[in-house]
């Protein structure tokens, strides 16, 4: 019997039962085997048919799952990571092993170094109850009574403010002055500010005389009748009555009388405190409470100085130290700085009234025209609006009396450079803005800070420079001019002294300053006792850092003499004018000002157009 199947590997096959199947048999029968289906390539499936298990051959490939890749490229990839880890754990060890150079910042420049002592010297200025931060040791609270001790007067919280010079009267006039130029140059140059690290601290300096000029009027109200104009009286008629002129003594230890000066037709000082309020309505514009509080007693007090005029210094004490030559001035310098605050565009149309400007003298010159002082705003008033006709451009109707102001400016501008003849200079170029008359340095810093601003200005209107008549000059020009001014007041002059108390080695050791002449030992002097510290020789026993003393004399001289306060006394309005110079001039000069925050307020110039109709449809 016989069976027959199929052969897998191609040839029949042919099975005999009854044979018996020896391996000499099965051996012959394998060469009858069809050699065709032998010749082919076999798979691994028919070879274990054919040959029984085999030894595996080692894969040439890893499976990883997502690829297949080469075992060999696999392997070398492996050793490849590990050397790589290997090697950074070994170089991350000798770097933390390693001894370690820590890379400090550049230090500070001359410019940076002078404006944190500058803004020092008022936190020896605060009256009333000092914060714990003040870091002046030799002071500490004074004038705690300001306005109670004055039954005349309707304003019995009068406690803090600053005072002005090296006496303790509270000046409003100055002090408002100062501050609208301090919360400028923070507007302007908050960024170089932030660099120095003293944002922070000039904020507080400007908040510290809002917050007192916001007690010297009815802040609510917005209509008021007066306003505190001053606290303290400076008698110099050679009375023996104590005062704060009379008296030597420290601020704390003063126990006599200190009258409030109060006046209804002011119109000079209520704009002036005007701007010092609205501009600092945009320093803290981020504190929405306190910026609204600021920006609503800047109308007020716009609105008395508009409703009553005249000016503040007629017939009071005033007269002798800040007598004001005009309100119209202060006019346009308020109403600019509040449309800035509001946005108002009646603000605005008051500040480029024509005929107001030729009040201020704006097209007339003069001897004192484009002088910057704590008296005649109209030098700063004129740059502050040049401003918007450079970055804004509003044209119509403002355009005009605009273009006079940017013109009276580059005018003003030609006649700080050397070339021109408007001003002298001293042997050492000092430059004499007030023609020789003492203190000097207050107008020269004022004049450094317009120039360093509207160099910057320019720059920012990617404008390389202006026209003096047929010559072009480079806002370098300017900058130089301010920097060799201030250098002159850090110490580059032929006395090689410094005039900022504190800033270098040779400094005035005798500065016209009660409080820092008298050394606090406990000991309370009376009014008269005080003038030995006064009449002394001997340099002050605490230094007042950062004053910046009322200069030389036009031939370069300088007497270290307490007595005389020509030479050697410090004012509030002098020193904001140098914070305002310095800030200018310190850090990278490529952080220019910042164009955008003054004009936070303001509205667009001109009506957005409407969008175009829509498409036609038969």
């Amino acid at each position: 019997m016989s069976m027959y199947g199929r052969d897998p590997w191609g040839g029949p096959l042919e099975i005999h039962a009854a044979d018996s199947a020896t391996d000499d048999d099965r051996s012959r029968n394998l060469q009858d085997f069809d050699r065709a289906a032998l010749s082919r390539n076999l798979d691994e499936t028919q070879q274990s048919w054919l040959l029984g298990p085999t030894e595996q051959k080692k894969k040439k490939y890893v499976d990883l799952g997502c690829i297949i890749v080469s075992r060999k490229i696999f392997k070398w990839t492996v050793i490849s990571i590990l050397a790589a880890a290997f090697l950074a754990g070994f170089i991350t060890m000798i770097v933390k092993l390693a001894p370690r150079h820590k890379h400090h910042k550049p230090p500070p420049d001359n410019y940076t170094v002078a404006l944190r002592k500058a803004l020092m010297f008022f936190n020896a200025q605060k009256s009333g109850k000092l914060p714990k931060h003040n870091n002046v040791s030799w002071r500490g609270n004074s004038c705690l009574q300001d306005g109670k001790s004055d039954d005349s007067t309707m304003f019995k919280n009068l406690v803090g403010g600053y005072y002005d010079a090296g006496d303790a009267i509270k000046f409003n006039f100055p002090q408002s002055f100062a501050l609208t130029m301090l919360s400028w140059s923070v507007i302007e140059y908050s960024a170089k500010y932030e660099a120095a690290g003293e944002l922070n601290h000039v904020k507080d300096i400007i908040k510290w005389g809002t917050d007192y000029l916001l007690k010297t009027f009815n802040n609510s109200a917005d209509t008021i009748d007066r306003i505190a104009a001053q606290v303290g009286k400076g008698d110099t008629s050679g009375g023996t009555e104590p005062n704060d002129h009379y008296c030597w003594v420290r601020p704390e230890d003063i126990d006599y009388d200190r009258p409030v000066t109060e006046c209804s037709s002011c119109s000079d000082l209520a704009a002036d405190m005007a701007a010092a309020l609205a501009s600092a309505s945009i320093v803290f514009k981020d504190n929405k409470a306190y910026s609204q509080k600021l920006s609503h007693g800047a109308r007020t007090l716009f609105k008395f100085s508009r409703d009553q005029r005249g000016r503040y210094s007629v017939g009071n004490d005033a007269e002798t130290f800040y007598n004001s030559t005009g309100y119209w001035d202060e006019f346009i310098w308020g109403a600019a700085w509040l449309y800035y605050a509001t946005g108002n565009s009646s603000y605005l149309q008051l500040a480029t009234t024509p005929g107001i400007a030729r009040h201020a003298g704006a097209f007339w010159g003069g001897p004192d025209y484009g002088v910057l002082s704590w008296d005649n705003k109209l030098t700063g008033a004129q740059v502050l609006l040049s401003r918007m006709r450079l970055f804004l451009s509003p044209g119509y109707p403002y355009e005009e009396i605009l273009m006079s102001f940017h013109n009276q400016t580059s005018i003003i501008m030609c006649s700080y450079l050397p070339i021109f003849t408007s001003f002298n200079r001293t042997k050492g170029g000092l430059i004499q803005l007030n023609h020789g008359r003492p203190q000097p340095l207050q107008y020269v810093v004022n004049a450094a800070f317009l120039a360093t601003l509207f160099s910057d200005y320019l720059a920012a209107a990617d404008t390389p420079g202006w026209y003096c008549g047929p010559n072009f000059y480079s806002t370098d020009v300017l900058r130089k001019f301010a920097e060799t001014q201030i250098d002159y007041i850090l110490g580059k002059n032929p006395r090689k002294m410094s005039y900022v108390v504190g800033y270098g080695n040779h400094y005035p050791k005798r500065v016209h300053h009660r409080g820092a002449s008298i050394p606090k030992n406990k000991v309370k002097y009376n009014c008269k006792g005080g003038w030995k510290w006064r009449d002394s020789s001997k340099a002050n026993p605490n230094t007042i850092v950062g004053a910046m003393v009322a200069g030389p004399d036009k031939h370069d001289g300088f007497h270290d003499v307490r007595s005389n306060y020509n030479y050697t006394e410090p004012t509030l309005a002098g020193n904001a004018g140098l914070v305002a110079a310095l800030v200018a001039l310190s850090g990278d000069r490529d952080v220019g000002v910042d164009k955008n925050t003054l004009f936070s307020a303001v509205p667009p110039m001109f009506p957005t157009p409407p969008p175009p109709p829509a498409p036609w449809k038969p």
